[in-house]
């Protein structure tokens, strides 16, 4: 996996280049067109993706990508293998000068959750970069993940895909589950705090599409720990795709992911 791992610095560093080039709220924010992906394309969503595709035309490898913005398009031959990337995970973080987005890409050996053997996430904020390799383990900045795990119980829950009336709907759910509430931004970078321990479990409010998830759901699967679907089960055999399909759970134990699950579905 180490030439996508140099892929994936370069696509950081040409990012970096697109935020430096577009430094304000006021060129990052402007909407371009709805994207594939369902939601806005914002100005910083377009130039970073633009370049990121960029980098991957000039592998001339075959492969499926699945992108945020642009969709589902064939490199080369195509084939079994696909390439799934976020470029800006984290928009309106990343829209209104928040440091805490990220850029994400997985490798996968066919079309679902279960064929990824590749996953990489970036933090623009912190600068920490989150890689993993299908039955070789998760690393944060090189270092092995796993040491520090999360707790038996949810001291610290992460929401994400979040609005206020979501958030107001929701969380009367988790009282007596949940200590404590975050929401940052990027179910990416939340993820991967799960698989580093620093939470106990996190919730997307919202449907997850496989460009959010495909690469951080390695990490967390990587170190053992419990993620699913839990309107669209089994999470392996997602499809990686731009379709909507479920809300995402995640937590140290399949229990535990339960317990979030049943009580989010209630009415």
């Amino acid at each position: 996996m180490t030439p996508w791992l140099e892929v994936c610095r370069l696509c950081v560093v040409d990012i970096r280049e697109v935020l430096a080039r577009l430094p304000t709220s006021a060129e990052r924010e402007p909407v371009l067109r709805l994207g594939q992906g369902g939601d806005d394309t914002t100005a910083i969503d377009q130039a970073a993706e633009d370049a990121v595709v960029e980098r991957l035309v000039a592998l001339a490898e075959d492969f499926v990508l699945v992108s945020e913005e642009l969709g589902q398009r064939t490199f080369g031959a195509g084939g079994a293998r696909h390439v799934v990337v976020d470029p800006i995970d984290g928009s309106v973080n990343a829209k209104r000068g928040i440091p805490f987005f990220s850029f994400s890409l997985a490798v996968a050996e066919g079309a679902t959750m279960d064929d990824v053997v590749f996953g990489y996430v970036y933090d623009f904020g912190s600068g920490e970069e989150w890689t993993a390799e299908r039955g070789a383990g998760a690393f944060l900045d090189g270092v092995r993940l796993g040491s520090q795990r999360s707790k038996e119980t949810l001291e610290i829950l992460s929401f994400e895909g979040t609005t206020t009336p979501i958030i107001a709907e929701q969380i009367g759910a988790t009282v007596g589950l949940a200590t404590r509430l975050r929401v940052m931004g990027s179910l990416a970078l939340s993820l991967c705090h799960l698989a580093a321990g620093r939470v106990d479990g996190v919730v997307s409010l919202k449907a997850a599409r496989s460009v959010d998830i495909a690469a951080a759901q390695l990490l967390v699967r990587e170190c053992g720990l419990a993620i699913e679907l839990f309107e669209d089960p089994p999470f392996g055999h997602a499809p990686l795709d731009l379709v909507t399909r479920s809300r995402v759970a995640a937590a140290g134990t399949p229990d535990l992911v339960e317990q979030l699950a049943t009580a989010l579905r209630a009415p």
